[in-house]
């Protein structure tokens, strides 16, 4: 990793780098627990809490996104500035689905007309794949 990579205004420290490098590795949100993984295969070592503290500055710092998981125990991570990317997220199998545009795009014009200026958003779609939901009627927003 060379140094002109690394972020301005936060140390860089061995757990931050593994953090750092395992994100760069990937092109798919990971949980904490991926990266605790991410860095052991990579021939690292990481604890838990430490990667979460990692996270909390890197969030803190606009390093990273996090994606909030359906009842808020869980969060996945993505580094920021790559792509600009939303998911759809499955209730019953967990899988993450890349939507293909940014649904927010449809919305700014209309806000932007008011002066009001975006700074950044977040979209989260919860819901259930094909080969989960079969049986779980779809949800139909009143327009």
């Amino acid at each position: 990793m060379h140094s002109n990579n690394w972020p301005k205004g936060l140390k860089r420290t061995r757990p931050r780098e593994q953090v750092m490098a395992a994100l760069r590795r990937t092109d798919r949100p990971m949980s904490a627990m991926d990266l605790c993984v991410a860095i052991e295969q990579a021939g690292g070592s990481a604890w838990l809490s430490t990667v979460y503290r990692v996270l909390d500055s890197f969030e803190r710092a606009g390093v990273v996104s996090r994606i909030a998981l359906p009842g808020g125990e869980q969060a996945l991570y993505e580094l920021r500035g790559a792509a600009h990317r939303h998911y759809a997220l499955c209730t019953g199998c967990h899988r993450i689905i890349p939507m293909g545009n940014c649904p927010i795009e449809r919305f700014a014009p209309a806000i932007l007309e008011e002066g009001f200026r975006v700074t950044g958003h977040s979209v989260e779609i919860y819901g259930r794949c094909r080969a989960c939901g079969a049986s779980i009627p779809a949800f139909h927003p009143i327009v």
